[in-house]
C-alpha cells in the first residue's frame, strides 16, 4: 500500500523536493519558521489515504520545510464550530469572534464579494450590423452589507462560484425574487463546463412575495461543481425593475475547513466553538472578530448589526406618528401620538420638535355593517320569510382592526419592524404605519375561508363566486408602490395588481373564480432604496372601505328576497330554495321562472325577470342561460338579400405572433396571442403559460386551476424572449394576462356595448362583402383600464386566403393595441366569406352546332363567397340550324318587300296616267286659248289616248303648273308639243 501510495504522491511532489534541494545547494537559506509555510493535503489515493506537505508562502525563502507526513483519512471531517489544525491534524474549536461549519462553507457578509466569486456580464444581442453588443461591463451582483443585490439594468449578470467536494453535499442559499420582469436561475456545471441534469423547479427559481425570503436547496455531487447564479432583465414597457437579493450561501460537502471565519463588523461570537455570529443590539458597534459590543458613546445611536454609530439628529416631525385609541365605555376615542420606535432623534436640542400632545376625546364611528358595540348591543333580527341574509364583509369604520384582519412589518435588511404595526386604524379609513425604515413593507392582510354562493345563486353556473372592493388612495412624494395580492389555499402569492406614486381616491374591485381560501393582502413601501434618515414618513396609502361578498362565514348587514318553495310542492312555505340553472326570481311571486330563450343570468342577484339580459348580435345562450356564445355562424341581411357565414373552420384556437419589438437598450421580445374566436360553448379555451415563475405551483398537479402563471380566455397574451440572443436554452414565455373573458356580441356595426373597432387602422375591405366585428371584454379592470380591457376580432372575406387564413394587428400599434385597453386583429379568410346562394352565378348559353346546344354556369367575378350553393353542371339540349324565329323573321321580311314593291308599281303607274291627263288638258287649253271643260278633254274611265306626247323638254310638274300660271297673268309665255300622230304635220303655236 505504501507503495501505492508514494505512486500517488510523488510526481506532484517530486518538483518541490528538486526545488527545495537546488535552492539549498544554490544558496545557503535560512530555515523556515512556522509562519513561512502552510500545510496542505495531496489529492486522495485510490485507498483514500492522502500525504500533508508543506507549502512556502513565499518560494525561495526559507529552507528545512518539514518532510511529507500522512494525513488524516479522506473521509475524516470535524464538526461546526471547529476547524482542522494542520499542524497536530486535529479538530480545534474557533476561538472567539470567529465560527466554523466544519465541513462545510457559509458566505454571509456581503460587505464586499467574498474571494472566490466572480461577476460575469454579458448581453448577446446582436447589433444592427450583425455584431454582439457587449454594453454591461459595469453590471454585476453588487454587495450590500447583509445582502447582494442583483443588476437592475437590460444585462445579463451571472455570479460564478467553484467549489470541490470530497464528499455528496449539496449548496443552499436564502433569495428574495419578487418581480417576474426578471428571470432568475440557478444551475451547475462539473470541471469541464457541462451542465449537469436539474429539473425545472431546481433550475427556475420561485418567486417570491414583496420582502418575503425563501430558501432553495440543490444537491452537489463530488468532484468540482461550479455554481451560476444568474439573472436576466427584460424592461418591457420602461419599468424599473426590483432586483433579486441573494444572502446566506451555505454549501456542504468540503471534508474540512483549515481557518475559521472572522465574524463581520456588526456582529460577534461570545464563546470559542460557534458555528455562527450574532448581530450586535441596537446602540452598540463591533469591528470584525470581535467578541463582544461595545457602546456607541453619548447622543449616538446604531441599528442592530451596524459596524458604527451615528449622531442623534434633533426630532422633526418625521420622528412620529398618530393612532386612534379604542372605544372607551362611554363611545369615545382620541388621538394619540407616539415616537417613531427605535426612538433615534433628541428632543432637548436647538430646533428640535416635541410630541404633540393627546387630542380631545371624539365620538366613535359607527359600528362596521352588520357587527354592534359590545357595550351597546344591537340584538340581531332575523330575515323576514321571503329573504335571505346577505352574507359578506363589509368594513368602512375603522376604529379597531377586525379580528380577521391582521398587520406586519417587514423589511429586508433589517427585523427592527417585525413588532411594529403596518397599518393603523383612523376612524373613516386605516393607513399606512410609520415602520421603522422608509424602504419597510407595510402589510395589511385579510383572511377569507371561502365563499357561499346564496340560496338564490346555488343553480347558477356562472364563474363568479365572490367579490371584493376596495376604495383607497396613495398620498405619495416619492416612489411608493401599493401592491394587492391575493394568496389561495396557500399556495403561492401573486400580485393581483399594484399602484405606483400618488393616486388619487378610487375603486377597485377583483372577482373570485374558485370557491377556496383566499388570503388578500395590501404591501405599501414608501421607496425601494434604503436611507438611514428618514425622508418619506408623511407618505402613506390610505384606505376608506373593503367588502367581500359570498363570505362563508360573513355577516349579515341587510335581507335579500329569494326563491319560495313552488306552490304545487308538498314542502311548500316560506323557506328559501335555490334556483335551478338559468331561472329568475318573479317579483311577484317570487318563485323561479326560467329566463326567455338566448338571454342569459347578468349580475350577482336573480330577482326580476330583468336580471335576464338579452344575449348579443350575433350569439346565443347555453341551456344553462350562464352564458352567450357564439357558434361560428353568422347571418347579416341587406338590400333583400341575406348573406350566411360559416366561420367554423376559424374555431380551433389560432396564434399570432407579434415582433420583434426591442426594449431600449436592445433586448428582442415578441408578442404571442393565442385566440379562440368562438370558444367552445362559450367556454374559454385559449390558454397563456409562464413557462418559468409557473414551476412554483408544480407541487399540485391534480387540479389545473391552481396555476396561477396560466390564462384561459377568448384572446391571451404572453411575451416571448427567443431563446436565440440572451443566451436562454429556450425560448422564454412569461407576462401572461388575458385580454377577453367574455364574448359580448358580433355584428357588422363598429361599435356594441361601448367597445368600438376601428376599420380606418387596417386597409379598406371590399364594399360586397361586410366586415364581421366580434366584441370581446375582460372582466379585471387595471389600475390603467379602469373599465376593463376590451378586444374586437375583425373578421374579413378574402378569397384568396386560406380557409384557416391570416390573423393580424394594425401597423400603426404593432403590439396590437394603441391605447393600452382595447386590441384589435384583423383576421381574413376565405372562410369569412358568406355561403354561395344562386345570385352568385350566371349562366352561359352556346351555340346551336349539330343540334346540339351546350349551357355553362360561372361564378361572378370577382367570387366573394364559399361553399353553399354549389355550381351546377355543364348541360345540352338539342336545337334545330335555323330556329323558328328567324324563319318567321325571314318570312315576314320578304313578304314586307314584296309589298313593297307592289305598291312602288302601283304608284308609279298611277302617277303616270295623271301625268298623261294633264298634259292632254294643257294641250286643250293652248288649242281653244281657254280650257275646255273638264268633260270634254277629259277621258273615260278605261279610254286609252290616241296619242302619244313627247315633250321636247321635261319640266317638273310644279314647273308646269308656274307656266300655267304666268301665261294667265301676263299671256306672254309659250310653250311648244310636238305631237306624235297622223296628224304631224299640224303646228300649233301660241
Amino acid at each position: 500500500m505504501r507503495e501505492q501510495v508514494w505512486a500517488s504522491w510523488l510526481p506532484r511532489c517530486l518538483v518541490l523536493i528538486i526545488t527545495a534541494h537546488t535552492s539549498s545547494a544554490s544558496a545557503e537559506l535560512r530555515p523556515c519558521v512556522r509562519t513561512e509555510y502552510n500545510y496542505q493535503y495531496t489529492e486522495c489515493d485510490s485507498t483514500g489515504s492522502r500525504w500533508r506537505v508543506s507549502i512556502p508562502v513565499t518560494p525561495n525563502s526559507c529552507s528545512d520545510l518539514p518532510p511529507p507526513t500522512r494525513g488524516t483519512d479522506c473521509s475524516f471531517s470535524c464538526p461546526a464550530g471547529k476547524f482542522l489544525e494542520m499542524s497536530t491534524q486535529q479538530c480545534t474549536p474557533c476561538l472567539a469572534g470567529s465560527y466554523s461549519l466544519g465541513s462545510g462553507l457559509r458566505f454571509d457578509q456581503w460587505d464586499a464579494i467574498p474571494a472566490g466569486f466572480t461577476n460575469m456580464a454579458s448581453f448577446l444581442d446582436p447589433g444592427p450590423n450583425g455584431e454582439d453588443i457587449q454594453a454591461c461591463n459595469s453590471s454585476s451582483w453588487t454587495p450590500q452589507g447583509v445582502y447582494l443585490e442583483s443588476n437592475r439594468d437590460e444585462c445579463t449578470v451571472s455570479l460564478v462560484y467553484a467549489v470541490h467536494l470530497e464528499k455528496l453535499g449539496s449548496v443552499s442559499f436564502t433569495y428574495q425574487y419578487p418581480d417576474s420582469n426578471i428571470f432568475f436561475e440557478f444551475y451547475v456545471q462539473n470541471e469541464q463546463c457541462q451542465e449537469m441534469a436539474q429539473t425545472d423547479d431546481q433550475k427556475w427559481i420561485k418567486a417570491t412575495n414583496n420582502g418575503e425570503w425563501e430558501t432553495h436547496t440543490v444537491s452537489l455531487k463530488t468532484g468540482t461543481n461550479i455554481l451560476y447564479w444568474r439573472t436576466t432583465v427584460i424592461l418591457v414597457g420602461g419599468k424599473m425593475v426590483k432586483p433579486v437579493l441573494l444572502k446566506n450561501i451555505q454549501i456542504e460537502g468540503v471534508a474540512y475547513t483549515s481557518e475559521c471565519f472572522p465574524c463581520r463588523p456588526g456582529w460577534f461570537s461570545p464563546a470559542p466553538g460557534s458555528s455562527s455570529c450574532e448581530p450586535c443590539p441596537s446602540n452598540t458597534f463591533s469591528i470584525k472578530g470581535v467578541s463582544s459590543c461595545t457602546t456607541c458613546p453619548e447622543h449616538h445611536y446604531s441599528h442592530e448589526g451596524w459596524a458604527e454609530c451615528k449622531v442623534r439628529p434633533p426630532c422633526s416631525e418625521k420622528d412620529y406618528f398618530q393612532i386612534h385609541t379604542a372605544c372607551d365605555s362611554e363611545g369615545k376615542t382620541q388621538v394619540l401620538y407616539r415616537w417613531v420606535e427605535p426612538k433615534i432623534c433628541v428632543e432637548n436640542v436647538t430646533g428640535a420638535l416635541e410630541l404633540p400632545a393627546t387630542a380631545q376625546r371624539e365620538p366613535c364611528p359607527p359600528c362596521n355593517p352588520g357587527y354592534y358595540n359590545s357595550n351597546d348591543s344591537t340584538l340581531c333580527t332575523k330575515c323576514p320569510a321571503g329573504t335571505e341574509p346577505v352574507l359578506g364583509y363589509e368594513y368602512k369604520w375603522w376604529n379597531v382592526l377586525p379580528s380577521n384582519m391582521k398587520t406586519s412589518c417587514f423589511n429586508v435588511g433589517n427585523s427592527k419592524c417585525d413588532d411594529m404595526n403596518g397599518w393603523e386604524v383612523a376612524g373613516d379609513h386605516i393607513r399606512s404605519g410609520a415602520g421603522s425604515s422608509d424602504n419597510d413593507y407595510l402589510i395589511l392582510s385579510l383572511h377569507v375561508p371561502g365563499f357561499k354562493v346564496p340560496a338564490s345563486l346555488a343553480g347558477m353556473t356562472g364563474s363568479e363566486f365572490g367579490r371584493i372592493t376596495f376604495v383607497f388612495e396613495t398620498l405619495c412624494s416619492g416612489d411608493c408602490e401599493l401592491y394587492f395580492m391575493m394568496d389561495v389555499n396557500r399556495k403561492s402569492t401573486t400580485v393581483v395588481e399594484s399602484w405606483e406614486g400618488s393616486k388619487g381616491k378610487q375603486s377597485y374591485s377583483h372577482s373570485m373564480t374558485r370557491n377556496a381560501s383566499v388570503a388578500f393582502t395590501w404591501a405599501f413601501q414608501r421607496t425601494n432604496h434604503a436611507h438611514d434618515v428618514r425622508q418619506y414618513v408623511s407618505d402613506m396609502v390610505k384606505v376608506y372601505s373593503i367588502s367581500v361578498t359570498n363570505v362563508l362565514d360573513g355577516v349579515a348587514s341587510a335581507c335579500r328576497v329569494c326563491a319560495l318553495v313552488p306552490q304545487n310542492s308538498q314542502r311548500a312555505g316560506s323557506s328559501c330554495v335555490p334556483c335551478p340553472a338559468g331561472f329568475y326570481i318573479d317579483r311577484a311571486t317570487n318563485r323561479c321562472q326560467e329566463c326567455p330563450q338566448n338571454t342569459h343570468l347578468a349580475g350577482r342577484h336573480t330577482y326580476g325577470k330583468d336580471a335576464c339580459v338579452a344575449c348579443g348580435p350575433g350569439s346565443i345562450s347555453d341551456k344553462e342561460h350562464s352564458r352567450c356564445y357564439s357558434d361560428c355562424s353568422f347571418s347579416h341581411t341587406e338590400n333583400n338579400r341575406t348573406l350566411t357565414f360559416d366561420l367554423s373552420p376559424l374555431s380551433d384556437v389560432a396564434s399570432v405572433t407579434i415582433g420583434p419589438s426591442f426594449t431600449s437598450k436592445g433586448t428582442k421580445y415578441l408578442h404571442l396571442f393565442n385566440i379562440s374566436l368562438c370558444g367552445h360553448e362559450g367556454k374559454r379555451v385559449a390558454v397563456c403559460t409562464d413557462n418559468v415563475t409557473d414551476v412554483s405551483t408544480k407541487d399540485d398537479q391534480s387540479d389545473p386551476a391552481q396555476f396561477v402563471n396560466s390564462v384561459g380566455s377568448f384572446i391571451c397574451q404572453s411575451t416571448i424572449i427567443p431563446a436565440d440572443g440572451r443566451g436562454f436554452r429556450m425560448a422564454i414565455s412569461s407576462q401572461s394576462i388575458s385580454l377577453a373573458d367574455n364574448f359580448i356580441g358580433a355584428t357588422i356595426d363598429s361599435i356594441l356595448d361601448g367597445v368600438k373597432a376601428q376599420p380606418e387602422l387596417f386597409t379598406e375591405s371590399s364594399k360586397d362583402v361586410p366586415d364581421i366585428n366580434f366584441f370581446y371584454r375582460s372582466t379585471q379592470v387595471t389600475a390603467s383600464c379602469d373599465q376593463g380591457r376590451s378586444s374586437v376580432i375583425t373578421v374579413r372575406c378574402k378569397p384568396e386566403k386560406s380557409d384557416r387564413g391570416e390573423l393580424s394587428v394594425p401597423s400603426s400599434c404593432p403590439a396590437g393595441t394603441c391605447d393600452g385597453c382595447t386590441f384589435h386583429f384583423l383576421w381574413e379568410s376565405a372562410s369569412a366569406c358568406p355561403l354561395c346562394t344562386e345570385d352568385d352565378y350566371h349562366r352561359i348559353e352556346g351555340a346551336c352546332r349539330g343540334g346540339v346546344q351546350e349551357t355553362l354556369f360561372v361564378w361572378n367575378d370577382p367570387k366573394l363567397c364559399t361553399k353553399g350553393v354549389p355550381l351546377p353542371p355543364r348541360s345540352s339540349s338539342p336545337c334545330e340550324a335555323i330556329a323558328l324565329w328567324l324563319k318567321v323573321g325571314v318570312g315576314g321580311g320578304a313578304f314586307v318587300a314584296v309589298l313593297l314593291v307592289s305598291l312602288t308599281c302601283y304608284f308609279w303607274k298611277k302617277n303616270k296616267r295623271l301625268e298623261y291627263k294633264y298634259s292632254r288638258l294643257v294641250m286643250s287649253a293652248n288649242r281653244e286659248c281657254e280650257l275646255p271643260a273638264a268633260d270634254s278633254c277629259a277621258l273615260a274611265e278605261g279610254e286609252e289616248p290616241d296619242d302619244d306626247v313627247v315633250y321636247t323638254k321635261k319640266p317638273s310638274l310644279l314647273g308646269k303648273l308656274r307656266a300655267i300660271a304666268s301665261k294667265h297673268d301676263r299671256g306672254e309665255s309659250s310653250e311648244s308639243v310636238q305631237l306624235n300622230s297622223s296628224h304631224s304635220d299640224r303646228w300649233i303655236l301660241g
